[in-house]
């Protein structure tokens, strides 16, 4: 007799369509994080790029770029991260590998920005190191 992929087994095992509600919940708050982190982006590239006295001048930096080049790249970034955050949450099959890689590039950028703001910098590489865990560690279905 056939067994349905989607049906529970003895004692409450997951068959293997069924969603992981602890995968589920951590790929609904990945989503959300990655708004949060590109709202966060967007305030800090509109920041940038409104007034250089926003960030600390950071002498004999090797990564010093001028601050109003942050604020376009914290802009960018926080623009797409946002609308992969938006796609996960809507459950498109591109946006989980496409959100660990850019949560990858946004911890990078924020580790080398670290000198400029680290409070918001620490912020940002936390949220963009739960994202990766939280998009890698279950393969599920989409959440919404």
């Amino acid at each position: 007799m056939a067994h349905s992929a989607s049906t529970s087994g003895p004692a409450g095992s997951v068959g293997q369509g069924d969603i992981n509600p602890w995968a589920a919940s951590g790929i609904i708050f990945a989503g959300v994080l990655l708004l949060v982190d590109g709202v966060l982006g967007v305030v800090k590239g509109i920041s940038g790029i409104a007034s250089d006295d926003v960030y600390a001048h950071v002498r004999n930096y090797t990564f010093k770029f001028d601050v109003t080049s942050w604020g376009w790249i914290h802009l960018v970034l926080g623009i797409v991260l946002g609308i992969v955050g938006w796609s996960i949450l809507k459950g498109a099959a591109w946006a989980r590998a496409t959100g660990v890689v850019l949560a990858a590039i946004s911890l990078v950028i924020n580790f080398v920005w670290l000198p400029y703001q680290p409070i918001w910098a620490i912020v940002s590489i936390a949220i963009d190191g739960f994202v990766i865990w939280a998009l890698c560690t279950e393969s599920s279905k989409a959440v919404i």
